[in-house]
């Protein structure tokens, strides 16, 4: 028995944790399957609901507004009631959102239902670190959390070119709602796997306190600044992987849609190998902000190049967007920033609220390409594209001087 204890708490069966936390995990393998589902419905839903470029960036992003909003709320929901519930609730909400997709008839409804989608999402991630803490001892966290990452990771990827395939075989509708049908078997066994064992006291006198510690961190300037910042350079992960990405591949550089979504995904790959790279990097050097300001820099000679250069060879384009999956990982550095600019008893909250800062810029990317290309339409398609993307460099820009202020107010050398 000792030995099926050794990974999980006292209290939990080491299989029973294993199988809990695997179930919470794929949910946010899925919740990354339905954010970047746009950039491979995006010409279908256009056609059938009349959208233009802007509208279409207001449904892609409204996805962002919605798991934001809903950061706080569920976290605190989560230590009041437990996973048991909060989980396939949220699982249930985020196929509801995909819904109008194939029932309604105006576009109105998949743009509301999008923020439905974006406000279940939130509780995929946030539901893994309920779980990693509940089950599991407290060195296991990280090397938990990193799996997690990995496996929802694994959802962006093969939601692009392997989901691309299928739509081409099985049309529009039948991807949706068999996404539906996955999401309420996962919502079951959300519920049947995650027992209703719950520590929902334990964090109600810090849940008391909630305004008082969100003023004095958004009083902050260092906190505030570098939380902008990062939002800055979300662009590359939050505007070009999930959407726009594919079509700009295909109507500007002549690449098919399931290569240019397979070419997308490798963002997502690099991502995956850039979490321990970059924080490996960043503790042996000890130069956080650093690896933060070059990762930017990095990213915003890709994405330049990209949206500039008329020729580019297929090989390059690889070897860059896993250069700019590994930067994207600067997020996690941010993170640990900004857990050391707060006090200990606020370190939770404070991360909560620089996550949720940090994805609403998705949806302002969303709008900001959309509403660019549509504004440059009269010039040609493809040259409005490059406008359009051209919208994430010049943000990376803003937010790599952003961070290095931050640098120095924060006198790091």
């Amino acid at each position: 028995m000792a030995g099926n204890m050794s990974l999980a708490k006292p209290g939990y069966d080491r299989r029973c944790s294993l199988i809990m936390w695997l179930t919470v995990s794929f949910f946010y393998a899925f919740q990354y399957i339905l954010r970047v589902l746009p950039g491979i419905l995006m010409d279908d839903v256009m056609v059938r609901f009349s959208m233009d470029a802007m509208l279409f960036g207001q449904f892609s992003g409204t996805y962002y507004i919605g798991y934001a909003l809903a950061h706080l709320p569920i976290g605190i929901m989560l230590d009041r009631c437990g996973p048991k519930k909060i989980v396939p609730t949220c699982v249930l909400l985020s196929v509801i959102g995909i819904l109008p997709l194939i029932f309604a008839a105006h576009w109105t409804w998949p743009i509301l239902g999008r923020m439905f989608t974006g406000i279940g999402s939130s509780a995929a991630i946030l539901g893994v670190f309920k779980v990693i803490r509940l089950a599991f001892e407290e060195r296991r966290f990280a090397r938990m959390l990193s799996i997690s990452t990995s496996i929802g990771l694994m959802g962006a990827i093969y939601g692009g070119a392997p989901v691309r395939q299928l739509h081409a075989s099985f049309g529009y509708a039948s991807i949706v709602m068999g996404l539906a049908i996955m999401g309420i078997v996962l919502a079951i066994l959300c519920h049947v796997t995650i027992p209703a064992t719950i520590d929902s006291k334990e964090h109600m006198e810090g849940n008391r306190n909630v305004f008082s510690a969100l003023v004095k961190i958004l009083t902050n300037s260092k906190v505030v600044l570098l939380c902008l910042s990062a939002g800055l350079m979300v662009g590359p992960l939050e505007g070009f992987a999930d959407s726009w990405g594919p079509k700009f591949l295909n109507r500007v550089h002549g690449i098919d849609l399931t290569h240019a979504s397979f070419l997308s995904s490798l963002i997502f790959v690099g991502m995956c190998f850039g979490s321990p790279v970059l924080s490996f990097i960043a503790e042996k050097s000890r130069h956080y902000f650093d690896t933060i300001i070059i990762s930017g820099i990095l990213m915003l000679a890709v994405l330049t190049s990209i949206a500039v250069c008329v020729a580019i060879p297929r090989l390059i384009i690889v070897a860059g967007f896993l250069i700019v999956g590994l930067c994207s990982s600067y997020q996690i550095l941010v993170i640990y920033k900004i857990s050391m600019l707060v006090g200990k008893e606020m370190v939770g909250l404070a991360t909560a609220l620089a996550n949720m800062i940090i994805m609403i810029f998705g949806y302002a990317f969303h709008g900001a390409i959309g509403s660019t290309i549509k504004i440059c339409s009269r010039f040609g398609e493809e040259f409005s594209l490059r406008c359009g993307i051209a919208v994430i460099p010049l943000a990376l820009l803003l937010g790599c001087l952003g961070s290095y202020w931050v640098r120095k107010m924060a006198k790091e050398i």
